[in-house]
């Protein structure tokens, strides 16, 4: 994907297969807000242009967000087995006895799995909040882990997704862990758009950080 036009035509695509904006968000890896407002741009503002083709309006009054397209990665396990290699040597430091490698669904499931490999640790599946979210109040959902996997109970555990926008799917699965009687104990991630260092006393490794430098009109 180039542009936002791109990002549109791809909302539109995923909204028309019946995803949530919560899963458009995680498949484009945007923001809630931003998957929202790529969902609405898409039904409401496309128009005629010079040559006769249809364009899409993307004023500047959107969202402030960062896409971050890994897919050249993704598609190749062979290129994801070596970034996975090197997210769990950021994850070496903290010893070799941790035994449980957690995955954020969807796109952190096949990372962690690579991971957990690396490590020789066992794997962990959760689904977030956000997979069944439209509008409202996502506190109001609540996340799954799913029981094809090892389970959580008193184990201490590393948690890997592919990218950290707002820290909230993050947040809710350290949450979540935690409830499960679990401790996790370092995340990892591919980007991180925020720069976090840890959320909820747990420290947060990245292989990139996406750094937006400007300043506001």
């Amino acid at each position: 994907m180039k542009n936002v036009d791109d990002l549109i035509e791809s909302a539109a695509e995923l909204a028309d297969r019946g995803l949530s904006k919560g899963e458009i968000a995680d498949e484009l890896n945007v923001s809630r807000e931003t998957a929202s407002w790529l969902v609405e741009r898409s039904g409401s503002t496309t128009q005629l242009s010079g040559n006769g083709t249809t364009t899409t309006d993307a004023s500047a009054s959107g969202p402030q967000d960062i896409h971050v397209d890994w897919s050249a990665i993704g598609r190749d396990s062979k290129r994801l087995g070596h970034i996975a290699t090197a997210m769990a040597d950021l994850l070496a430091k903290h010893g070799e006895d941790v035994d449980l490698t957690v995955g954020i669904e969807k796109a952190g499931g096949p990372i962690a799995t690579l991971i957990a490999r690396e490590l020789e640790s066992d794997m962990a599946s959760y689904t977030p909040a956000k997979h069944q979210w439209e509008e409202g109040d996502i506190e109001d959902l609540g996340g799954t882990f799913s029981r094809n996997f090892a389970t959580i109970r008193d184990r201490e555990c590393y948690v890997v997704d592919d990218t950290i926008t707002s820290g909230t799917t993050m947040r809710e699965t350290i949450e979540a862990i935690r409830t499960e009687g679990g401790e996790p104990l370092a995340c990892v991630v591919l980007a991180d758009k925020q720069g976090v260092e840890e959320i909820d006393g747990v420290p947060v490794y990245s292989l990139f950080q996406v750094i937006s430098v400007g300043k506001d009109d």
